[in-house]
């Protein structure tokens, strides 16, 4: 109890949030206290063993974390036909329709390499490592060219909106 706060300190900037840092030490406290006293060989520094357990423990919830967003993530680009949404109207249903003609029309005047790629990574849902194999080129260029498609079409977006 006396390091608890220190401990809870030392967790904080790992975990990056208190209470997380204060469930760390608790979690790291009951794996501890069992292993003190009837230890078979007696622990020589406790107290680097325990600022120990914390450590691996706040790294372990980061790791679920980082995991819990990347699943987030994946949900995310999943089809959209597996995601809930919103009713739409008739207006809306017309709005889209005239929306996505008038990128399908600016994707025409897109040079062919960038059009390519700009499909596969936003509509197809390829991955920068996909797009990259695909076209035959680096990950870079890849790259390069949906960002310079994609600012085409909202440049002529932008252009149409005024």
């Amino acid at each position: 109890m006396q390091h608890r706060a220190a401990l809870v300190r030392f967790a904080l900037p790992i975990v990056g949030d208190r209470a997380r840092a204060e469930d760390v030490v608790q979690e790291a406290y009951l794996r501890f206290a069992p292993n003190t006293g009837r230890a078979a060989h007696p622990i020589k520094e406790p107290l680097s063993y325990l600022y120990r357990i914390v450590r691996n423990l706040a790294y372990d919830v980061m790791r679920k974390r980082v995991l819990e967003t990347k699943h987030g993530e994946d949900y995310s680009r999943s089809a959209f036909w597996t995601v809930p949404q919103e009713p739409r109207t008739p207006e809306d249903d017309f709005f889209l329709r005239e929306d996505i003609e008038r990128i399908d029309a600016i994707l025409e005047t897109v040079p062919a390499r960038a059009r390519e790629a700009v499909k596969m990574h936003r509509i197809a849902g390829y991955t920068l490592e996909e797009v990259a194999e695909q076209l035959d080129v680096s990950i870079n260029t890849a790259h390069r060219l949906v960002r310079e498609a994609l600012v085409e079409i909202a440049v002529a977006l932008a252009s149409t909106d005024a």
